[in-house]
C-alpha cells in the first residue's frame, strides 16, 4: 500500500509495527516539533508542517526548502499536517508519535481521528496498538483473542457488535470506558451503527 506517514511530536515509536510503517513510508511529514527526533533516528522529512514554534534554527536552515508554516491558532500541528496531506493529494495517512508525553495531547489527538476520517483514510499507530476511526458501520479484521476497545465520540450513537466476547446490543455509551477491554472471538468483528463517530483500538498480539 502506498501511504504517507505523519510523525507527531509525542513519544517517538519504539515498537516494530510503527517503526516498519516509518521505514516503508512513501514520504514522512513531520509536525514541526518532531523533526529533530526523525532526523536523529535517521529519517529525512519530505515536508515539515506547523506553526514552527518548536522547530530549531538549525532545522529551519537545513530544511528551508520543505517548510510549510501555518500560523492558524484554532488547530494543532497534527491537524495542520493532515489538512496539508489532503490538499497535496496524499490521502492514505498513517499517524505515528501522536501519543505519550502529555496525556491531554494524547486524548485530543485520538479524538480528532474521526474528524480526519472525513477527508483522508487514516489510522493512528502506537507502540501498543492501532486506532481506527469509523463514520459508518464497519467490519474490522482481527484475530481470536485480540484485545479490542470501542469508543463512541457521540453519546447518542447506538452500536451493535458481532464477534466480540462481550457483545454490544444497541449500546449507547455515555463514557469512553464503557466498551473497553473487550476481546475478539473470530478473525473479524463487525459494528453496526446508523450515525455517529466510532474509534476502535486493536492491541498487538503479545
Amino acid at each position: 500500500m502506498s501511504y504517507t506517514v505523519i510523525l507527531a511530536n509525542g513519544s517517538f515509536p519504539k515498537h516494530c509495527v510503527p517503526l516498519d510503517y516509518l521505514r516503508n513510508a512513501d514520504r514522512i511529514i513531520c509536525c514541526d516539533g518532531s523533526t529533530e527526533n526523525a532526523v536523529y533516528a535517521g529519517f529525512t522529512p519530505f515536508a515539515i508542517v506547523g506553526d514552527m514554534d518548536s522547530l530549531s534554527r538549525e532545522m529551519k536552515i537545513r530544511f528551508s526548502d520543505r517548510i510549510f508554516q501555518d500560523k492558524e491558532q484554532e488547530t494543532n500541528d497534527l491537524t495542520k499536517a493532515v489538512k496539508w496531506c489532503h490538499g497535496s493529494g496524499y490521502n492514505e495517512v498513517i499517524i505515528l508519535g501522536a501519543t505519550g508525553k502529555r496525556e491531554d495531547h494524547t486524548i485530543g489527538n485520538i479524538s480528532l481521528l474521526t474528524e480526519y476520517a472525513k477527508i483522508v483514510n487514516v489510522r493512528m499507530v502506537t507502540d501498543t496498538g492501532i486506532f481506527l476511526p469509523f463514520l459508518n458501520s464497519c467490519r474490522v479484521d482481527s484475530f481470536p483473542g485480540q484485545q479490542i476497545s470501542v469508543f463512541s465520540i457521540d453519546s447518542g450513537t447506538q452500536i451493535t457488535s458481532a464477534g466480540l466476547r462481550y457483545p454490544l446490543t444497541k449500546k449507547r455509551m455515555g463514557n469512553w470506558w464503557e466498551a473497553t477491554l473487550n476481546e475478539a472471538l473470530e478473525d473479524h468483528i463487525t459494528l453496526e451503527f446508523d450515525s455517529g463517530r466510532v474509534i476502535v483500538f486493536l492491541a498487538y498480539e503479545d
